[in-house]
């Protein structure tokens, strides 16, 4: 079995069908195998058990996991069995997650120039006490950091496009990238485009 299908990740759902979290393939077929969960297949939203999954022949294109004798479909949605709260996890504080709440883009004069010619600014300056907190990051574009320099934005006679504060949790932000387009049918347009909400 290929290592990277392993680390595939799969979205989680609760029983009522609201994502919970992501997880890899690997504890996705633990899940399935000790009954925890059902395979969801995204074409169809039929629900299978880890014996009906695994008689299931693997369509053109997809990924797999191959084994001595056969060949798996890798679940890329499951429902959980008996969990049905909401998760109220927090978003952890990273550049990554910085950049995805920002959308890549800079917080004062809105430009997108690529996350090479972005960096992570302090609206309150470190020398004038300011923390490294969701609350006080935001990015800013080379040019506009620069300008900014030491001061706060008012100081600079600069406008934050948006007051910045920890995002909600949404499933991508445990992703690294990583797009699923059979998600798109259990997650709604405001979990493809993270956002900020107070």
């Amino acid at each position: 079995m290929s290592c990277s299908v392993l680390e595939r990740p799969t979205l989680v759902l609760n029983r009522h069908w609201q994502p919970v979290n992501i997880t890899t393939v690997h504890r996705a077929l633990i899940l399935m195998f000790n009954e925890a969960a059902f395979a969801v297949d995204p074409d169809d939203f039929q629900l299978y058990r880890w014996e009906d999954w695994a008689k299931l022949e693997p369509r053109e294109g997809e990924p797999i996991l191959r084994s001595v004798r056969k060949l798996l479909r890798v679940p890329e949605v499951l429902t959980l069995t008996r969990y049905d709260r909401q998760r109220e996890a927090t978003v952890t504080f990273c550049r990554r997650n910085i950049f995805k709440r920002d959308h890549q883009t800079c917080q004062y004069c809105g430009s997108r120039p690529g996350t090479s010619e972005l960096t992570i600014d302090h609206v309150l300056p470190r020398s004038l006490g300011g923390t490294s907190t969701w609350e006080n990051c935001v990015l800013a574009c080379v040019s506009c950091n620069a300008k900014k320099a030491n001061r706060t934005p008012e100081q600079a006679h600069m406008r934050l496009r948006r007051s910045p504060s920890r995002p909600t949790w949404k499933p991508l932000y445990s992703m690294a990238g990583v797009r699923i387009e059979s998600w798109s049918k259990f997650l709604s347009e405001a979990y493809w485009n993270v956002t900020l909400e107070a």
